[in-house]
């Protein structure tokens, strides 16, 4: 599977309470939505074949690499679903098949001044995380095998290991399963370039059309050391998915879990 092929995408504000936390509530102040509570925008954090910083493919599995400038950085624990994207003939996306989803580190700088979400989401090889396992998807919708999951994460510091964002269900994504998908073909389309955001159509012709996508859904609410300690170099990350029909949200490897473990450098 060639990565390297699929444009990176991320969904901005799809859990409660995460955008405050992280101090980005007011970058959207003026964006506009159809109801309250519905995800911001989307963003792009890696376009394929791109002469700009974007055109870095930033996803790294085992390492996280620190930006080598002063700059405060959180760990956004989230889900990645892998889409097969469909256009019609005038290049407009008509659907997107989800085909797997897996751990995802939507690592972020808090840069003061930043007019876009992509300048706080891409800065090296390795400022991203993504475990090297996916699961399967039956269907994207309810009775699905997502159903059945949860997110968590941690970090591990000088040999303690804190909860970094709230274990929280699959379904607890304010926009998720169909409400989601189309949620996501109208912003590809329509999403135009304003404030934070970016027109996404316009990336997809930059890049080709690309024929699948990495979508990070949106992270997580942040527990209590999340929210007031960002990275330090030898930190270590795991960001989990996990079956909780056959499995409990810590660090320990075991059936029904993927982990994503990345080192701070």
């Amino acid at each position: 599977m060639n990565f390297g092929t699929m444009i990176g995408l991320g969904v901005a504000g799809n859990f409660a309470h995460h955008l405050e936390q992280a101090g980005e509530l007011e970058d959207f102040k003026n964006v506009v939505t159809k109801e309250e509570g519905a995800p911001k925008g989307i963003f792009p954090f890696y376009l394929p074949n791109s002469e700009s910083f974007l055109g870095i493919y930033p996803i790294d599995s085992t390492r996280l690499e620190l930006p080598k400038y002063e700059a405060n950085a959180q760990v956004e624990p989230e889900v990645a679903v892998r889409f097969a994207i469909e256009y019609d003939a005038d290049h407009r996306v008509v659907d997107l098949a989800a085909k797997a989803f897996t751990a995802f580190n939507d690592c972020t700088i808090r840069k003061e001044g930043a007019k876009k979400i992509s300048e706080k989401k891409s800065w090296c090889p390795s400022s991203k995380g993504m475990a090297s396992e996916w699961v399967a998807i039956d269907k994207f919708e309810k009775g699905g095998v997502m159903d059945k999951y949860h997110l968590a994460s941690f970090v591990k510091r000088d040999g303690v290991v804190y909860p970094y964002g709230v274990d929280a269900p699959l379904l607890g994504y304010s926009y998720f399963y169909t409400k989601l998908k189309d949620w996501l073909i109208e912003k590809m389309n329509e999403q135009e370039d304003f404030g934070p955001l970016e027109d996404i159509a316009a990336h997809l012709k930059a890049c080709g059309y690309p024929q699948e996508a990495i979508i990070s859904i949106g992270a997580t609410a942040y527990a209590e050391f999340g929210e007031k300690n960002y990275l330090q170099s030898g930190d270590e990350v795991f960001v989990i998915v996990y079956d909780a029909t056959q499995t409990t949200g810590n660090i320990e490897p075991s059936n029904g879990k993927i982990i994503l473990h990345q080192r701070v450098e």
